[in-house]
């Protein structure tokens, strides 16, 4: 009995393994394969046609170079993916059930991610919008500095002492941001205080001469000067001039310097508080 049972184990056994080596099943496996190939020649040639075209367009528009990368990743693990499950599909796998496990996977790394999905998001946006491009001089809330660096992720400051600031995109997209080199022109404001008895006219002459020496201060639009503030201890004249934004501090610390040695010249005094002390001697 155990040897009739041995006998027909080892039948079915060879005629499984010549069932799978069987002309029919090779010929399966040769179309399989075949389609296969068929499928990812075809897929590279339109993948590099897409990127042909995404690189020509791209190049036309006004994005920022750091996008084109990014964009062109994208396209291939998308193509990547595509490939992979259609020739899953002729393998007889079903396509369903990739599907299901593919989203379900992306979910979870979503999740997991999600900071990091945030930057990249912030990334694409400064890099489509472009508040800010690089060397500019920006505020991002209560931090200053000059833009060295922009990436996916990270924007990196160098601040006025050479300090590197690094700031993530998701803050850098929520925040309010203030571009100080965005425009090719700038106001420079400063505030002089002088003395009640001293004559108005005669010190807005003296700032005007001043503005007037300086050639880096612009004339259109010309210098306004004028009262604004009658302080505790002085009149606060306001000298609003606009320059260059690049000669924004040259101008500003000229105008700081040069009034008030022509205030000493002319004999206009800059006051400071004061408080008079009164002795009564019973």
């Amino acid at each position: 009995m155990e040897e009739k049972i041995a006998e027909s184990q080892e039948a079915l056994t060879k005629g499984s393994w010549k069932d799978f080596f069987s002309v029919d099943k090779m010929m399966d496996w040769g179309m399989n394969l075949a389609a296969i190939l068929i499928i990812v020649l075809i897929g590279l040639i339109l993948l590099k046609i897409i990127l042909r075209i995404t690189d020509r367009g791209l190049k036309k528009s006004t994005a920022d170079p750091i996008l084109y990368t990014f964009v062109r990743n994208v396209i291939k693990v998308a193509a990547a993916i595509v490939l992979i499950t259609m020739c899953l599909g002729v393998l007889g796998i079903q396509v369903h059930t990739i599907v299901a496990v593919i989203g379900a996977a992306g979910a979870a790394i979503a999740l997991a991610l999600k900071d990091s999905l945030a930057n990249i998001a912030g990334g694409v946006m400064i890099i489509l919008t472009k508040p800010f491009s690089k060397d500019d001089l920006i505020d991002i809330g209560d931090v200053s500095g000059k833009v060295h660096h922009i990436d996916l992720f990270l924007t990196t400051l160098k601040t006025y002492d050479n300090k590197t600031i690094t700031i993530p995109n998701g803050i850098v997209n929520t925040s309010v941001l203030v571009n100080h080199s965005q425009e090719e022109k700038r106001r420079v404001d400063c505030t002089f205080g002088i003395g009640y008895d001293d004559d108005i006219e005669h010190a807005k002459e003296i700032m005007r001469k001043v503005c007037d020496d300086n050639p880096l201060i612009l004339t259109d639009p010309q210098p306004l000067i004028g009262v604004a503030n009658h302080g505790e201890s002085s009149v606060d004249m306001d000298l609003k001039a606009w320059c260059l934004t690049e000669h924004y501090w040259d101008v500003k610390y000229y105008l700081e310097e040069h009034i008030k040695v022509a205030f000493d010249e002319n004999g206009i005094q800059i006051p400071f508080p004061q408080m008079d002390v009164h002795i009564h001697h019973e």
